[in-house]
């Protein structure tokens, strides 16, 4: 067997994997490059006794457990503090001494077998990532292991080099705090999506023209706004329009919104025009969309994220 042959199919379900686990696309990239170089390294000691695929998922989750050792969480600031629903306080300073949550491009997720897409995309929507990092690396590594990749208890046990009793408490542990921190099923329905696009486009029409009464009708009433790596967060739809208004729509084709995906989600590559005519990366939104409104705005304003979703494509 050829090594590349048989292992690269599952370069974005691993990466997938590896997001999940740290929270962080760049670090998850690194990871899996770690990952393919400890497995070519072993490649001549494969015996076929477990699938490639699941020998892979090994590696990748043990590199990571290493990785975790010297890494703290990565939290939006939802997860970080409470929100504010006075739009008029003072904005928080940036924390860049905190490694923030980081979104991942659907594109980057997307593979030739729509079977193993979404097996990928499974439980990387950006509420699920966030509620993972108040897990410990362990539980993660169970948790994601099991109810997202669908591995067999006997065979997770053997990934960790543990035994199934321990896999099972671990999980256990992992299932009740994610049942605290992790949002429940109904609250992620999306709206069909000729509804969806159509809020979408409603929704950059309005920003980037900077019509604020615009907005008003297509945020839901208790809307969140989050913006790493800026701690302060905003609840309620007064807040956040307020916020908007105040501070960042203050005139019109001020910003350029590309659609892409994130998280399983819509999002869009944000880009700030300058004085002289052109634009300048200022980072990824991801929206939230429920009942037919959007139910969170979570602005990632980090210029190093665009390159990673420029030529991602659009929501369809």
């Amino acid at each position: 067997m050829e090594f590349s042959a048989v292992t690269e199919p599952y370069r974005p379900e691993l990466l997938a994997h590896c997001y999940r686990m740290l929270g962080s696309i760049h670090d998850a990239e690194d990871l899996v490059q770690e990952t393919y170089l400890r497995g070519w390294r072993a490649f001549g000691g494969f015996e076929g006794r477990s699938s490639v695929r699941r020998w892979l998922y090994a590696i990748a989750t043990r590199a990571a457990l290493t990785a975790l050792e010297t890494r703290s969480r990565r939290p939006l600031p939802s997860g970080a503090g409470p929100p504010s629903e006075d739009h008029r306080i003072a904005v928080a300073p940036r924390e860049p001494s905190v490694s923030w949550l980081q979104p991942v491009p659907d594109a980057l997720l997307a593979g030739d077998d729509p079977g193993a897409v979404a097996a990928s995309r499974a439980g990387v929507r950006l509420a699920f990532v966030a509620a993972l990092q108040f897990l410990t690396p362990r539980q993660r590594a169970v948790l994601t292991l099991r109810d997202v990749l669908a591995f067999r208890t006997a065979e997770v046990a053997e990934m960790l080099g543990t035994t199934d009793a321990a896999v099972d408490g671990t999980l256990r542990r992992a299932r009740a705090r994610m049942g605290e921190a992790a949002p429940v099923a109904d609250e992620l329905a999306e709206p069909e999506a000729p509804d969806a696009r159509a809020l979408l486009e409603a929704y950059v029409d309005a920003f980037t023209r900077a019509d604020t009464s615009e907005l008003v009708a297509l945020l839901r009433a208790d809307v969140e706004m989050e913006m790493p790596p800026t701690p302060t967060w905003f609840t309620g739809r007064d807040a956040v329009i307020g916020f908007l208004g105040a501070r960042v729509l203050s005139r019109p084709g001020q910003w350029r919104m590309v659609p892409t995906g994130a998280n399983g989600q819509p999002a869009f590559v944000v880009r700030r025009r300058t004085d002289d005519g052109g634009d300048a990366a200022y980072g990824v939104q991801v929206l939230t969309l429920t009942a037919g409104r959007i139910a969170r705005i979570t602005a990632f304003n980090d210029p190093a994220l665009v390159p990673t979703f420029e030529g991602s494509p659009a929501v369809t």
